[in-house]
């Protein structure tokens, strides 16, 4: 794979026919258009995959300044969400803002929206409607517990989910009552999962030249992400509870403290324990009934991870981490979020992008995690400024001058 410092050059051309010379972040989904209805996080963590990865997104505003749901646009969320997009205002509630809506969707390939499940359809802008007219067309929903179903009216919100989802059931130490994490991973996978399905939909597309309308939900994709621990459930009746840094099956994985702080180990399967004693010189613990297997390992985890700290606190975090990789057992640092992007390997891999923010000059955004050969993906574009493309957008549907200026006199933009 090529190194970010060596990725081929972005392809730099505008992307076509946007009349707004933005340029394209990718070559991989150039040609595609897309309507991002969304906000909050997880439609807008949706949608940056696409407009990172090239496609042309246009962000259908409301006209009226209003508060944004992730903090004011110079802040850091909305910077880091809303990149390589233009700006369309338009009032859906009025029939002139509906009107041009509808002429859009025509010409888009791509529809995202994640508003409570009945909203849609009173606007007149579902996914039945809309395709009647663009039948190619692939519309993603994304909301707190799915489109239809005893709770689908409920109001979503990430850490919601992760109460109802399970995830806080099973984080935190135990006896210290359900946790949830630091990150809104409902939210942020539900966004995932959803471009995953538009791309899906995207491929099938090329075989059927049909669009189709892609359900997720906050719920679905918590549910989905507790992955070894629902299956312990399903098919062994298992109900996990908290284990804190102690990973629930492999024993000893934990958090363990050095002379300078502490430090992650994760010892999975005999040949890893082997040369953890090895390393730790304890290759007594290999024939102790209380450590020998992994079923005593888990039963005595407590006095295991005692006798484990009582050496790890002789030496630094850095003089362990070489002693174990060295001996291929995996052990790394417990980074504040500075240090991590301090680190040379994010650095490396090139995951703060440089960008000139129109409300913030010079700073850096989180770039994508994947790196592509040909086709690589860049902040090649800040945020925009509400209704920055209003009026080259639609110029692009056919209206003219004067139509435009009355839609803007109406409050329609």
């Amino acid at each position: 794979m090529t190194s970010p410092a060596h990725q081929p050059a972005i392809d730099t051309e505008t992307k076509a026919g946007t009349g707004s010379a933005l340029p394209a972040a990718s070559a991989a989904l150039r040609g595609l258009r897309v309507l991002d209805l969304t906000r909050v996080r997880s439609g807008p963590t949706c949608v940056r995959q696409l407009a990172d990865w090239g496609a042309d997104v246009i962000k259908i505003e409301a006209p009226v300044d209003e508060a944004q749901f992730g903090g004011p646009r110079h802040g850091p969320d909305f910077q880091n969400l809303h990149r390589n997009k233009r700006s369309l205002t338009l009032d859906l509630k009025s029939p002139a803002g509906v009107a041009a809506f509808r002429r859009l969707a025509d010409t888009a390939d791509i529809i995202v929206e994640n508003f409570r499940p009945n909203v849609k359809a009173r606007l007149g802008i579902d996914y039945d409607t809309l395709a009647t007219t663009n039948p190619r067309l692939i519309y993603a929903s994304i909301s707190g517990f799915g489109q239809d179903g005893p709770l689908a009216d409920r109001p979503g919100f990430d850490q919601i989910a992760q109460g109802m989802g399970g995830l806080m059931s099973i984080t935190g130490e135990p006896g210290r009552g359900p946790m949830r994490v630091g990150i809104p991973i409902a939210d942020l996978c539900a966004g995932l999962f959803a471009a995953q399905g538009i791309l899906i939909a995207l491929y099938e597309r090329q075989t059927s030249g049909m669009g189709q309308w892609i359900q997720t939900s906050l719920l679905q994709a918590q549910v989905f992400m507790l992955d070894f621990q629902a299956a312990r459930w399903l098919m062994d009746g298992d109900i996990p509870k908290q284990a804190g840094n102690n990973h629930p099956t492999s024993i000893p994985t934990g958090v363990f403290k050095t002379a300078d702080g502490h430090m992650n180990i994760a010892v999975t399967g005999n040949v890893i324990w082997s040369k953890f004693c090895e390393t730790m010189g304890r290759t007594d613990w290999m024939q102790d009934e209380r450590f020998a297997t992994a079923p005593a390992r888990s039963k005595n985890r407590d006095a295991l991870g005692a006798e484990i700290e009582a050496i790890t606190a002789t030496a630094t975090t850095a003089e362990w981490i070489d002693r174990f990789n060295a001996a291929g057992v995996p052990a790394g640092e417990i980074n504040d979020i500075s240090q991590v992007f301090a680190n040379p390997q994010v650095r490396h891999l090139g995951l703060a992008q440089p960008v000139v923010s129109q409300e913030r000059g010079e700073t850096e955004l989180v770039g994508q995690p994947i790196l592509m050969s040909r086709t690589p993906s860049t902040i090649a574009a800040p945020p925009p400024l509400a209704g920055q493309h209003t009026a080259a957008i639609l110029s692009e549907l056919g209206y003219s001058e004067a139509e435009i200026a009355e839609m803007k006199a109406q409050g329609a933009i």
